[in-house]
């Protein structure tokens, strides 16, 4: 295990994931962020501890393997279940670190792996608050997706995505572009998760999502076995913790103290 100021290389699986694990509140829940298909820990900014401090909870937040400072993916192609494989690698992390009371805070790729994190793994998840998940393939999905290709052809987006994701940046637009575009991928569900689910869940999303539709928050909240609600932002898209960051931080917020109080 190798250290800097910000976090930690963790060998997890035989694999160097970068984490930062701020332990600060005794016998306090454990509010793990969880990134984007694009994105990485720094890319939260300063939400998980804005979020910890406001309810005096600890938090953890990692890049996923190939993202960030983490170990670079040995090839963009991925299996059609990669994201049950990173809940999988998730709750290891989490028994690794003595973790058995988990709030989980997952964007787009993150809310769906929180998702299936929750059910397969209910002893040690507390709560979910899922943002733009997805629970299966819309062809509104595909539309972005194809857009965001021809952004990063055409932009500066792969320069800024480098700032986080150094040389793996163009393995991991294709890791997420490829796979999400191809034919094997069409039929990807994980709806049959959501009954394993028992915790308290929020879903928040923006209105105009360019990423998927409202029917992905409205089968998730039906489909759980839990207590579910819902906080639907209008006009906005794919990201409400960056492009409504004040109305998702009181959301979260208010959800989370509401469990605790």
């Amino acid at each position: 295990m190798t250290g800097n100021k910000r976090g930690m290389l963790m060998n997890i699986n035989g694999k160097n994931l970068y984490v930062a694990f701020q332990n600060t509140y005794k016998n306090a829940p454990v509010i793990v962020f969880l990134h984007d298909s694009l994105g990485c820990a720094a890319l939260w900014r300063d939400l998980p501890q804005k979020l910890a401090e406001a309810t005096q909870c600890n938090v953890l937040v990692y890049d996923r393997l190939g993202y960030g400072q983490s170990e670079p993916m040995s090839s963009y192609q991925r299996p059609v279940n990669y994201l049950e494989l990173e809940a999988d690698v998730l709750n290891d992390l989490l028994n690794t670190l003595d973790i058995n009371d988990a709030i989980l805070f997952g964007h787009s790729d993150g809310g769906s792996i929180a998702l299936i994190a929750a059910s397969k793994y209910a002893i040690r998840i507390k709560a979910v608050i899922c943002e733009a998940a997805h629970i299966f393939v819309e062809d509104v999905t595909l539309k972005g997706i194809y857009k965001a290709i021809e952004v990063y052809k055409h932009t500066d987006l792969a320069r800024r995505l480098q700032k986080h994701h150094g040389n793996k940046t163009d393995t991991i637009f294709k890791a997420w572009t490829e796979t999400w575009m191809g034919i094997d991928y069409r039929d990807w569900n994980i709806e049959h998760f959501l009954p394993g689910i028992h915790c308290p869940l929020l879903f928040i999303q923006g209105e105009t999502d360019e990423y998927g539709t409202l029917k992905q928050v409205e089968k998730t909240i039906s489909g759980v076995s839990g207590k579910a609600e819902k906080y639907i932002i209008p006009a906005v898209g794919h990201t409400p913790h960056k492009e409504a960051a004040g109305l998702t931080f009181n959301a979260a917020k208010g959800f989370i103290k509401k469990m605790y109080a």
